[in-house]
């Protein structure tokens, strides 16, 4: 781990990156980092001990640069870095929507660029981060880009023509759950509780749901199951999740995800 790397835009997500490479063994001396603000560059050499420059410093000294900057500002990012940065460093990206491609064309002939979609649980150390590799990246480089996302949760390989459907379901996935516990949450409201006990029901029940799911090997149909019974309170309130049409909403939801992603890699911005 003594090589240095440089986390550019560091924002919550970065920052997120920052400390759990830092909990997984990485040096702080061995980590820049880049922002806007310079007053957010010195909060985190104040937190973490982390030397904060300048994003042409950090393309001269870096050996691996992540990227973490919102997707419309990439192009900027990569004007300003493409003077300094030597065609044998690393570079990952966590823009959601942008091809290798896009980097590729921009930065010294041969760059290797890896792809990652990670999520916010990565604040948690339980991010899913989605890792695919361009056309110069190695096994070396994937390793690598593992190594890093790995301390902040989990991480799988994929085709990169599979990224835009994975930025649909992991990289926004935690905010439909958001979305349906707050829902949830206003329910149990309507049906009599205080929110602070239906929020705590159903975070909990979400914990021990998603824990069944990742340790049994069961398929979620057979969890479902278990829980239903003929003629029971289950069955009934799954009838009216049918009924609504929320199976067909979540998937016209993915979907809809998805098309925005592919919008962004084309530079759409509205």
């Amino acid at each position: 781990m003594s090589q240095k790397v440089a986390v550019l835009g560091t924002g919550k997500i970065g920052e997120a990156l920052l400390s759990g490479m830092i909990r997984a063994g990485w040096a702080p001396a061995d980590l820049l980092v880049t922002a806007r603000r310079p007053e957010r560059a010195e909060e985190l050499r104040a937190r973490y001990g982390v030397n904060p420059v300048t994003n042409s410093e950090a393309a001269k000294t870096a050996d691996t640069l992540i990227l973490t900057v919102k997707p419309q500002d990439m192009g900027t990012l990569l004007d300003e870095l493409a003077p300094h940065l030597p065609a044998d460093r690393l570079v990952i990206s966590g823009a959601a929507g942008i091809p290798t491609s896009f980097f590729e064309e921009r930065l010294a002939p041969g760059t290797p660029v890896v792809r990652v979609m990670t999520n916010t649980p990565a604040l948690v150390d339980e991010a899913m981060s989605v890792i695919s590799a361009g056309s110069h990246a190695t096994e070396q480089h994937l390793a690598h880009a593992e190594e890093i996302f790995g301390g902040v949760g989990k991480t799988l390989r994929v085709p990169e023509s599979q990224q835009d459907a994975c930025t649909a379901l992991s990289g926004s996935g935690p905010a439909y759950f958001f979305y349906l516990v707050e829902a949830m949450t206003d329910a149990g409201i309507l049906l009599g509780l205080p929110r602070d006990k239906a929020h705590e029901l159903i975070v909990q029940s979400a914990i021990g749901a998603a824990v069944m799911l990742r340790d049994s090997g069961e398929h979620p149909v057979k969890l479902r199951e278990n829980v239903t019974s003929p003629a029971g309170t289950t069955i009934n309130a799954i009838r009216e999740l049918e009924n609504h049409g929320v199976r067909a909403a979540l998937i016209a939801a993915l979907e809809a995800a998805r098309d925005r992603s592919r919008e962004l890699a084309s530079g759409k911005k509205d």
